[in-house]
Formats: C-alpha cells, structure tokens, sequence
C-alpha cells in the first residue's frame, strides 16, 4: 500500500478502531518478527503539501531489507494515547506522558517498536547500529521493565509500505527527499505533525 496514494476514507475510519483496539480488545501482536539478511535503512521526508495529511511532512524510517519490497514506520507522528494505555497492567507506566505513535495505515492492529541495544538482542532485527526494531511482545514488556522504560524506546501502532519499486518512482516523481538514517534523528527528533492530522475530524488539539 502506497502511503502517497492509499484513500484517506480508509485512514480516517481506522481513527475510530484506534482507539476501539486499545480500549476495548487489546493490542494485537504480529505472530513472529520478519527474517531478514542485513538491514540497510534511510530516512525519507514527505513534502508538507500532499493532499493526505497523515503523510504530509511526514518522516518515515524506511527499511529496505525488511521483506520483498520497502518496510517503514513514521517516527515523528505522535498520537494522543498514553503508552500506559496500551498496557494498563503495567501500573509503574501511568505517570508516564511518552505516546505511542503512528507507523503507518499497513496492519494497523499490530504493535512494532524501534530501542537502542549496545548488544544484539533476542527477536530483533538490526535497522543500524545500536538500533532495532521487533514486534515480540515479551521483548516489549523486558524493556518496559527497566528503571527508564521508555528511553530510547519509541512504540508504534501499524507500518508504511510499498510494492516493489513504488517507493523509488516516488522518489522520482518529488513525493519525499532522502536523509541519512542516525539513531538521534530517530530518538530525539521533534514530532510536529501529530496523528490524526489537521483535516481529521478528530484531529489533535
């Protein structure tokens, strides 16, 4: 599914479900992380005006050996839900204001994170140096036990992609520049365009 070209009556009724999933039903969780060679990754930046406010401006951390075409989560699309939402057995994170954020409109029932490893953990994929991306909720809930739980930890709900070759005519046609991949641009970045954005009806305040 083309982030550019995907409807935006699709976005807009998953709004609803967002919340409904986290609420009502739980989270539901991929059944195993993807296998994959080495993985190379960029940074591609959406142009503030596409028509489709939740990709305009835009950041997305593309992983291009993630699968048969490009993989990606958008790393600077904050939602309104509190991380402790998504887990409200976890007591210690309800003082906690970190959101959980929007990847993308693909598979937008499941849960990835990105965290930073000075070692290679167990049921992670390498995106760069120190940094990895899973979606195994048990790796989720050992880091959620630490003393910061939610440093260098960014949680997602859903993820962009692309069918071979899509991304590249992209690029071509004007539709995102390219940027280099750094763990601080991921972690530390600012996040001025929040989910569901500006022409939602339900758009944050």
């Amino acid at each position: 599914m083309s982030p550019v070209a995907s409807g935006l009556g699709l976005r807009r009724g998953l709004r609803v479900a967002f919340c409904a999933v986290l609420l009502l039903s739980g989270t539901c969780w991929p059944a195993s992380t993807p296998e994959t060679k080495h993985l190379t990754a960029i940074l591609i930046t959406a142009q503030d005006d596409l028509a489709d406010s939740d990709f305009a401006g835009s950041i997305v951390l593309v992983m291009n050996n993630l699968g048969t075409a490009s993989v990606g989560v958008i790393i600077n699309r904050p939602t309104q839900v509190p991380v402790s939402r998504l887990f409200p057995d976890l007591k210690r994170l309800a003082p906690l204001s970190d959101k959980v954020y929007f990847g993308g409109p693909v598979e937008f029932e499941t849960v990835w994170f990105l965290f930073r490893s000075a070692t290679p953990p167990k049921d992670a994929i390498q995106v760069l140096d120190g940094v990895y991306i899973s979606a195994k909720r048990e790796l989720l809930h050992e880091l959620l036990g630490r003393d910061k739980p939610m440093d260098g930890l960014r949680i997602f709900i859903g993820h962009a992609g692309w069918a071979p070759g899509q991304l590249e005519a992209e690029i071509a046609g004007g539709a995102w520049t390219l940027g280099r991949a750094e763990s601080d641009s991921i972690f530390n970045g600012k996040s001025e365009h929040p989910w569901p954005g500006p022409q939602g009806s339900d758009s944050s305040t």
